[in-house]
């Protein structure tokens, strides 16, 4: 039975940090059978703030989820077909970043819409987050994502790591500390690394268990 996952790293550095964290979690999630992956980078992508026009409410078409014309018009397809949805944020000022927190907003045409009305209910969503210090807003910004799924009606997953999801640190032991000859610097956590990939595989599990019914 396939599952189809979606990630979507809302940090502005292409090939960073976050990014590299969510392709650990992606990477893992392919290694199980049937599983097929796709990785969207919001970097240089426009993804505008959620009006709360209610257009969505009522002039929503099947092929115009939202009034708003910008990048997400070619997220939403992807959004709609995926089984589970991996949403990776770096931390901002102890919270998720505002561009997962506009993408998030705008997945409003999926709980009103008048054409897509709850087509997310029940698909499985899991939180990756990558901070510079370990005490500095990981937690909460794993706590974002999930009140964002459980809203939306979907299954958030955790790990034996975490129970917001998969928390990883770019500087050495969460301290501050790096080397400038290390660029990935969230490579260099284990645990981390670990969580991510858990949360993929239970992801994964708890989708095709659903798909089967």
């Amino acid at each position: 039975m396939q599952v189809r996952v979606l990630g979507i790293c809302s940090s502005p550095i292409q090939g960073g940090n976050t990014e590299v964290f969510l392709s650990r979690a992606l990477g893992r999630a392919q290694a199980e059978p049937e599983v097929e992956t796709r990785l969207v980078s919001l970097a240089g992508k426009r993804v505008d703030s959620c009006k709360h026009c209610n257009w969505c409410m009522g002039k929503q078409t099947a092929q115009e989820f939202c009034a708003q014309k910008d990048d997400m018009a070619g997220i939403y397809p992807l959004v709609l077909e995926a089984d589970v949805l991996l949403l990776a944020t770096p931390v901002y000022i102890g919270r998720l970043s505002g561009y997962l927190a506009n993408f998030m907003d705008r997945l409003r045409a999926f709980i009103y819409g008048k054409v897509y009305k709850g087509p997310l209910v029940n698909k499985v969503g899991g939180a990756l987050a990558v901070g510079w210090y370990r005490h500095a807003g990981l937690e909460t910004a794993l706590q974002s994502v999930v009140a964002g799924f459980l809203t939306l009606g979907m299954i958030p997953v955790n790990t034996p790591h975490c129970p917001w999801g998969a928390p990883a640190v770019a500087s050495q032991g969460g301290t501050g500390g790096f080397d400038k000859r290390i660029r990935h610097g969230v490579l260099e956590d284990a645990w981390g690394l670990e969580a991510a990939e858990a949360l993929a595989v239970r992801a994964v599990d708890l989708a095709r268990r659903i798909k089967a019914g």
